[in-house]
């Protein structure tokens, strides 16, 4: 109830963005104990939801089923009505917005690499990360080829998504036939030359951003060695005492590392068979420049080496080195992406906001609000924030008030097909869902789930 005592309408929301901060927003928001009525419309550009859950997660971690299954669920319940393949900007715009509902939070995240101001990064060769795992992930956006060509790669970076790439590019593609992976990029994968991989880091090997997790399961794919130079493990009291007490995560680590060393030494010594490909471990690396060859192509990277500060920093030393490769990804981290009309910050790849607070009627939650970190747990309270910002300016009064006529539910679908826009629904999910679940059934390797991958052929199967 306001101050009057006058019960309040029907707060009509749009969330822009299906992935898991857009979706848990919504949940949030239709699950919140209110005295007012709520309704949710989730846009989204693509025309499956779930965002990075589906298209920026390497498909052998079993465990982000888990993860769609939840939102999955929220979808299921029927309370929100889901617009795929609805471009923000194009389709449906600012205006549009601000004419039909009372608010609209921005759940956009953030999809392109962030940039990495070197000399030669631009060289034939040089990849970001982002556009590999688009393509890993069948995105329909992209290009259905990608050209491994290299036996020498450098993946520069060290958290999550640079082991992700990094295993997907060492992984052998029969190991991925238990996965959602298309056809196409079986193909590619399974002609992929590479022999050698090094991993780049400017920090020490106990001061990484990935989780011993992920840094295990690297350890476990089949024929692969990890190398690790030895002149890294040379740790000084100042960096130990630098490092966070009694750090569970560090121990992890120290053991992993410290068992792939040993297996290093009994390599060495003869008493295992080396791989056939090697993942080569570079700490104290800081990247400086790409070098190519006569035709313009990656032909190294050149890294100075660095040291501990003693205060967990680093400093450069005047040690410079070229490593020998034929193909570079950086995996730096991810970048979000201006929307018309909305402000930005190009500095960090944000909206700039508040609690959540971007404008009058306009929100933000996930990675486009508070830059591409932290994991499902962090995105559930930031949308709880936002939400919690967005009712209190409901109460208060402070945002848009669309004619009664302009909020009703049935303008929205009406301005679409005015549009021309052929736009998905959480039905037309379901009947993509329970396709590529048959295709992946008929499949010779009899796959859980085969990923369609072109839009037009989504968009079909969706709305037939």
């Amino acid at each position: 109830m306001t101050d009057t005592g006058v019960k309040l309408p029907t707060l009509r929301v749009a969330v822009i963005g299906a992935g898991p901060a857009g979706t848990y927003a919504a949940d949030i928001l239709l699950k919140l104990q209110r005295d007012f009525d709520v309704a949710v419309d989730l846009f989204e550009r693509l025309p499956a939801p779930y965002g990075l859950v589906r298209y920026g997660v390497a498909p052998d971690h079993p465990r982000i089923k888990g993860i769609i299954n939840a939102l999955k669920e929220v979808l299921d319940e029927g309370q929100i009505r889901y617009f795929g393949n609805v471009n923000f900007g194009t389709d449906i715009t600012l205006d549009d917005l601000k004419k039909h509902y009372h608010a609209v939070i921005f759940a956009t995240g953030a999809i392109t690499d962030a940039p990495l101001e070197i000399p030669g990064i631009d060289a034939a060769g040089a990849f970001g990360a982002a556009d590999f795992v688009n393509w890993f992930d069948g995105h329909p956006d992209v290009p259905r080829t990608w050209p491994l060509e290299a036996e020498s790669v450098a993946v520069i970076g060290n958290g999550n998504v640079a082991l992700d790439i990094s295993r997907m590019l060492v992984k052998h593609a029969d190991d991925l036939l238990t996965t959602e992976i298309p056809d196409n990029v079986y193909e590619g994968l399974a002609a992929n030359p590479i022999k050698e991989l090094h991993i780049f880091g400017r920090r020490g090997p106990l001061q990484v951003k990935f989780t011993p997790l992920e840094l295990r399961e690297l350890g476990e794919v089949r024929d692969v060695d990890m190398v690790l130079d030895e002149r890294d493990f040379t740790l000084t009291d100042d960096y130990l005492a630098a490092l966070p007490q009694q750090n569970k995560q560090v121990l992890v680590m120290t053991r992993i590392f410290d068992k792939w060393r040993a297996a290093q030494r009994a390599r060495a010594a003869g008493d295992e068979a080396p791989a056939s490909r090697q993942l080569v471990f570079h700490f104290w690396s800081k990247p400086i420049g790409v070098e190519t060859d006569v035709f313009g192509r990656v032909s190294g990277v050149k890294i100075q080496r660095t040291a501990p500060d003693g205060s967990g920093g680093v400093v450069d030393t005047d040690q410079v080195e070229v490593i020998p490769v034929q193909a570079l990804y950086r995996a730096i981290g991810y970048y979000g992406s201006e929307l018309p009309g909305v402000p930005f910050d190009a500095v960090r790849g944000v909206i700039p906001n508040e609690q959540g607070r971007v404008a009058t009627g306009v929100y933000a939650t996930g990675w486009i609000k508070r830059g591409p970190v932290g994991l499902i747990g962090a995105t559930k309270s930031d949308a709880k924030e936002t939400i919690d910002s967005l009712v209190a300016d409901w109460r208060a009064g402070l945002l848009w008030q669309p004619d009664a006529a302009d909020a009703d539910p049935a303008v929205i679908p009406a301005l679409l097909n005015e549009r021309g826009v052929a736009y998905t629904t959480v039905a037309g999910w379901q009947k993509l869902d329970a396709y590529e679940r048959e295709l992946g059934a008929a499949h010779k390797h009899q796959r859980e789930r085969l990923k369609v991958v072109d839009r037009d052929e989504m968009i079909r199967v969706s709305n037939s």
